[in-house]
C-alpha cells in the first residue's frame, strides 16, 4: 500500500509534468504565429511592427530585383504604399518570383524602413486562360476512300 507521501510526491510530479507541456504548447503557438498585414497597415502599427513576425504581400516593383546567391533585395507596391524588402534564406527565391509577380515575404520590420523577410513565395506573373475547347468531332467529314488507278 502507498503512503500519502508517496501518492502526494507522484501527484506534484505529475502536476508538474502537465504544466510544463501546456507552457510548452502554449509558447510553441505563439512563436509561430504571424499577423498578414497590408503594406498600408504594416506603416501605420507604429512600435507594434518591430516586435512582431509579420506577412506581408504586394506586386513586386518592376525593375527592382537584385540577387546574390541565396539572398534577394526587391520593393513590394500595394495601393500606392511601397515598402522595401530584404530576403536572406535558405533557399533561392522561387522561380516564378519575376517583376510584376505577386510575393507574399515573411519575416519582421526593422527599424531601418526595411522589410528582413526569412521566407518569400511568389505567384505567377502570367494570367491564367481557360483552355480552348476542343471541337466538335462530329462535324468532321470523313474523307473518302481512295479508288484504285485503273
Amino acid at each position: 500500500m502507498k503512503t500519502p507521501s508517496q501518492t502526494l510526491r507522484i501527484g506534484a510530479a505529475a502536476v508538474i509534468i502537465l504544466g510544463t507541456i501546456i507552457y510548452l504548447a502554449i509558447t510553441g503557438v505563439q512563436a509561430d504565429k504571424s499577423y498578414y498585414v497590408t503594406i498600408g497597415e504594416l506603416q501605420a502599427m507604429g512600435n507594434k511592427a518591430y516586435t512582431r513576425h509579420l506577412r506581408v504581400a504586394g506586386d513586386v516593383a518592376a525593375h527592382s530585383i537584385e540577387r546574390s546567391g541565396t539572398n534577394a533585395k526587391f520593393v513590394l507596391a500595394e495601393q500606392g504604399h511601397t515598402l522595401q524588402v530584404s530576403y536572406q534564406g535558405v533557399e533561392p527565391p522561387p522561380d516564378t518570383f519575376k517583376d510584376g509577380s505577386q510575393a507574399l515575404a515573411m519575416g519582421t520590420y526593422g527599424r531601418d524602413g526595411v522589410f528582413h523577410a526569412t521566407e518569400l513565395q511568389a505567384k505567377c506573373a502570367s494570367k491564367y486562360a481557360a483552355a480552348k475547347p476542343a471541337p466538335n468531332t462530329a462535324s468532321l467529314k470523313t474523307p473518302a476512300p481512295a479508288t484504285p488507278a485503273k
